[in-house]
């Protein structure tokens, strides 16, 4: 009598023994819903990917700050908490919306200003400008050029320019109110951190353990030295930058003092220093006739242009052990690449390539040959 055989195909054949079947539909499947899923979440979270990290640096740059707050108020962490935000609120949104007001109550004012630049008349160098080392005589005989020239003949070279930013100055305005919300949105974020800063911490130290174990906690700690050293290094001077040059404008009686330190702030942030803003402010005031004032700005543009050599370096050693010119092509590169925000992300993200790079490298086994 035959016993019956069951076909490679039926549902009761097993494999053979040492053999996994593997569902292959259902594994892509999974790793699509997932991806489909990531995506979504993403998606949703767009608007706020943005503000979220500018509030994580905040956080993490300051929370040593929090800490001792928190410890000369009774150890509680809500009066730290609500301290630190209304530090915010004062350091952070005020000055942007003071920027804004006074683009917006002065546009026009601005636009006319500009446009008189066609109708001055440039006084003569002063003597003491060809005494100058090595660029004394250059600047006397372009000086002179600009004046016989005169600014009739400059004007409609410098038209053009004036159009394109007087339409960029128009599309900013139109979003005030959004730029403002951003900024809430950062401040409330950043108080929402303060309050589970321990929490989150926790979790990525718990999720770099999960990827790469005793590596990816070290990873995330290097992540948050480099955000305080980025934070101190380019954070810290570019405000002292722009308040010291703020000052200096305004004890000149240069106008609009408030608005110009704002764009020193946004150019010492992008690494571009706040010479485009005070030295512009220094020939106007010799334009004028101003030489006292003038000079006086003068001295105060090259201090305060010549404070990044001695600050930066200081501030980024004490947040992280990285070095500098990783940190500058990390702000300019991130900036960018990623825009504003990148000022922060470039950094983060080249100190943990190099610090991962340094540690395979020194961690490498010694392979040299047993002698003979």
């Amino acid at each position: 009598m035959n016993e019956p055989t069951s076909s490679p195909d039926s549902p009761s054949s097993s494999p053979p023994a040492g053999v996994t079947r593997t569902d292959l539909p259902r594994a892509t499947l999974g790793v699509l819903c997932i991806a489909g899923l990531i995506l979504a979440a993403f998606w949703v979270l767009r608007p706020f990917i943005g503000p979220a990290i500018w509030a994580a640096m905040i956080v993490v740059a300051t929370w040593p700050l929090m800490r001792q707050l928190q410890a000369r108020l009774w150890n509680r962490r809500s009066a730290a908490v609500a301290v630190m935000t209304l530090a915010l609120l004062i350091l952070f949104v005020l000055p942007v919306a003071l920027v804004i007001a006074t683009l917006l109550q002065n546009t026009n004012e601005i636009s006319s200003a500009i446009k008189q630049l066609s109708q001055l008349r440039m006084p003569t160098a002063p003597d003491w400008l060809a005494a100058l080392p090595l660029v004394g005589e250059r600047i006397r005989v372009f000086w002179e050029t600009t004046v016989a020239a005169g600014t009739a003949e400059l004007w409609p070279q410098v038209q053009p320019y004036v159009g394109r930013v007087a339409r960029w100055l128009l599309a900013q305005a139109g979003g005030v109110g959004f730029v403002f919300a951003q900024c809430l949105l950062i401040v409330v974020m950043a108080a929402l951190m303060y309050a589970q800063g321990e929490v989150a911490a926790a979790g990525l130290l718990r999720f770099g353990h999960r990827l790469a174990g005793a590596q990816g906690e070290a990873t995330v700690v290097l992540v948050g030295q480099a955000i305080r050293g980025v934070a101190l290094g380019v954070g810290v001077t570019a405000v002292v930058q722009s308040v010291l040059g703020g000052i200096g404008l305004a004890v000149a009686g240069v106008p609009y003092a408030g608005l110009l330190s704002g764009v020193m702030l946004v150019l010492c942030l992008a690494q571009v220093g706040p010479v485009l803003v005070l030295l512009p402010a220094v020939v106007w005031l010799y334009w004028t006739g101003d030489n006292g004032w003038g000079t006086f700005l003068a001295v105060v543009t090259l201090a305060v242009c010549t404070l990044d050599n001695v600050l930066r370096p200081m501030l980024i050693r004490m947040g992280a052990d990285l070095p500098l010119l990783l940190i500058f092509i990390g702000v300019i590169g991130g900036l960018l690449a990623f825009g504003l925000v990148g000022i922060f992300v470039g950094p983060v993200v080249l100190a943990v390539v190099y610090t991962l790079l340094r540690a395979w490298v020194l961690e490498a086994p010694d392979e040299t040959p047993p002698p003979g």
